[in-house]
């Protein structure tokens, strides 16, 4: 499959698509743009957006005093009265018998859980990871995976060849979303691009908040958040997932990036 848009799978005659709404968001460990760490104003703008699935990344537990230490992963869940999968990428021993320290992805949902695995994945530098997890549909399922990629090029087309692998061939709803620090053309995607579409190029509706910079119209930047003249949050989804609308939602200044949102159409029957 290629990310060119028109390629939206139609679903059988007696079996219509099932709708998800998920939303991807790199929280920068709930600190915005305005330098304060505020939980709340993070969850108000993750509840406004109705989503079904919410996956997160750059997410704290218990690490440290800039996200005054708390479980962030645990009382987001909470407060929104979801689900919780967790997918650390750095894992560290505190002293004094605390929790361990921990920072990776987050993964809530409305939807039942039915597999969660975290997969490291290559490189140097900050430890990468990604939370695979499978979700139970009315009718179906959907495989969504959610990541943060290096901001070394070399290292993300290891990792993108990591993510690929853990896609399989009876996985055929899925998607994988998160912060790629790429934009989605760039070389070291094109492993990607085989395997899944762009879920901003392939969706029938966008809407990138064009009355910022009309310039920038329909270009689902995200970052920074002030700004946006980057498109480095992404979705990319399987042939047995269509996309009714992607949107790019105000972040309220909660993170330094933009919350990405997808409304897809998963083929049920899977």
């Amino acid at each position: 499959m290629t990310g060119a848009p028109g390629m939206r799978p139609a679903p059988g005659p007696d079996q219509p698509p099932i709708p998800v709404r998920l939303v991807s968001f790199n929280i920068h460990h709930g600190v915005g743009d305005d330098g304060r760490h505020d939980l709340p104003r993070l969850a108000t703008v993750l509840a406004a957006a109705d989503a079904d699935v919410i996956c997160l990344q750059e997410v704290d537990r218990h690490f440290g005093p800039r996200s005054e230490n708390v479980d962030q992963a645990l009382l987001l869940s909470r407060a929104l009265d979801m689900q919780l999968a967790w997918g650390p990428a750095v894992d560290e021993p505190r002293p004094g018998g605390q929790p361990r320290g921990e920072y990776g992805n987050a993964l809530l949902s409305r939807l039942p859980l039915l597999i969660s695995d975290v997969h490291r994945l290559p490189g140097g530098g900050e430890p990468r990871s990604a939370l695979r997890t499978m979700i139970e549909l009315d009718g179906g399922a959907l495989w969504v995976t959610t990541t943060h990629l290096s901001r070394k090029s070399g290292d993300r087309a290891a990792q993108v060849a990591a993510l690929a692998e853990l896609h399989t061939g009876p996985m055929e709803t899925g998607i994988v979303v998160g912060d790629f620090n790429a934009a989605p053309d760039a070389p070291e995607l094109m492993t990607l691009r085989q395997k899944f579409g762009d879920a901003w190029e392939l969706a029938n509706e966008r809407d990138d908040r064009a009355g910022w910079k009309f310039w920038q119209h329909d270009e689902g930047n995200t970052h920074p958040a002030r700004s946006p003249h980057r498109r480095i949050d992404q979705a990319w989804v399987t042939q047995g997932v269509a996309v009714a609308a992607a949107q790019v939602l105000d972040g309220a200044g909660a993170s330094d990036h933009l919350p990405l949102m997808v409304d897809l159409e998963v083929r049920s029957g899977v």
